[in-house]
C-alpha cells in the first residue's frame, strides 16, 4: 500500500506554503523546484487542492498559489483527500466499489479499524506542525553543516 506521488507532491507543497510569511504567492515554478516535483503534473495536483479551497490560485503578474485557511486548519488528511478521493483501505470500506463478502468476511473488521487508524492519524497532523518541524530540520541541517 502506497500513496501516490501527487498526494505527496501535494503534501510538500502544503508544507512549502505553510513555512512562508501570511499572504506570500508562490509561483507554479517555484513550488514544482521546492516540492521537486515536474511542473506540468504539480499543475494538476494545485488544481485538485484549489477546487477543494485549501489553496487560492491568482492570475498575472503578481500571481501564484497561497494557502487558503489557516495551516494549523488543515491536515495530512485534508490534502490527501483534496488529491487522491476519500480513503478506502479495501472495497468493502466506506468510499470503496463495495464487496458482496462483506457479511461473512473475517477480515472486514481489520480492514475497518486500519483505515480508521489510519485517518485518525492523518487527521492529527496539521501543515502547520509539519512546518514547524521541516523548518527545525532545517535549521539543524544548517548547525550541522557548519561544523
Amino acid at each position: 500500500m502506497q500513496l501516490t506521488r501527487a498526494a505527496d507532491y501535494g503534501i510538500r507543497v502544503m508544507v512549502y506554503l505553510a513555512g512562508l510569511p501570511k499572504g506570500s504567492r508562490v509561483p507554479i515554478q517555484t513550488l514544482a523546484s521546492a516540492s521537486a516535483a515536474p511542473e506540468s503534473f504539480l499543475s494538476k495536483v494545485m488544481q485538485r487542492l484549489a477546487t477543494s479551497r485549501l489553496v487560492n490560485s491568482h492570475r498575472g503578474a503578481s500571481g501564484g498559489f497561497e494557502l487558503a485557511l489557516p495551516a494549523a486548519d488543515i491536515t495530512m488528511l485534508d490534502v490527501i483527500t483534496a488529491v487522491e478521493g476519500p480513503v478506502a483501505l479495501n472495497a468493502c470500506l466506506p468510499h470503496g466499489g463495495g464487496c458482496d463478502r462483506r457479511s461473512f468476511c473475517a477480515a472486514h473488521h481489520v480492514w475497518a479499524e486500519a483505515q480508521a487508524r489510519l485517518a485518525e492519524v492523518l487527521d492529527g497532523a496539521t501543515i502547520e506542525r509539519l512546518a514547524a518541524e521541516s523548518s527545525q530540520w532545517m535549521e539543524l541541517a544548517q548547525i550541522g553543516g557548519e561544523g
